[in-house]
């Protein structure tokens, strides 16, 4: 913690704040995309991408998971994917997932999470859709390809937001569906057919 405070600390003196960007930030953010990918601290939507600040507009939580769109009670997971839209306007929504993932792997291994209530009840949004591919698969499913499937079906539930729906319907919104390996650094893009493939740069 303490290098992360040194760091925060001297955070002013290694930004150059005098530059027109760090000014431009504090007029208002016109993010390109909102990033919808893990809390884990592995995964950097920021180094991944590229992006400088204001380029992106991030939704993390455990497993990349989009609740159902009109679910009762207050959602950040809702909130953030209507202000995205609504009000900032983003044309992409990127759905990431990665490797190593340890919310996916505890679906797909049927951990015991009686002792994390919170984190049970929040799995259990994507465990029916991911399904068919652990109750009926003949061999244990690859943690990746359960990984990529919950992406899948994340996009699917993007898609049920009418605020989504109206905009992919006019051509104002574009979908994308990405999965991170935490090792390599390679990232795996949802072609049109169903297929993660890495493309080159």
């Amino acid at each position: 913690m303490k290098a992360l405070l040194d760091r925060a600390r001297s955070f002013q003196r290694r930004v150059d704040f005098e530059s027109g960007e760090y000014r431009r930030l504090a007029e208002g953010q016109y993010p390109e995309a909102l990033f919808i990918t893990c809390s884990d601290s592995r995964v950097i939507p920021a180094l991944i991408t590229g992006a400088r600040p204001g380029e992106i507009f991030e939704l993390r939580n455990a497993g990349n998971i989009v609740p159902p769109h009109g679910r009762k009670g207050a959602s950040g997971e809702a909130a953030t994917i209507e202000y995205a839209l609504e009000v900032l306007g983003v044309q992409d929504i990127v759905v990431c997932g990665h490797s190593h993932c340890g919310a996916m792997g505890a679906i797909k291994s049927g951990d015991d999470l009686s002792a994390l209530p919170g984190v049970d009840a929040w799995l259990q949004l994507a465990r029916p859709r991911l399904a068919p591919v652990l109750d009926g698969a003949t061999e244990d499913p690859r943690l990746p390809d359960v990984a990529k499937l919950n992406v899948v079906n994340q996009l699917a539930v993007l898609r049920s937001y009418p605020a989504a729906r109206r905009r992919l319907d006019s051509g104002r919104l574009r979908l994308h569906g990405w999965y991170y390996e935490v090792d390599t650094g390679r990232v795996h893009e949802l072609d049109e057919d169903g297929l993660f493939r890495v493309h080159a740069a």
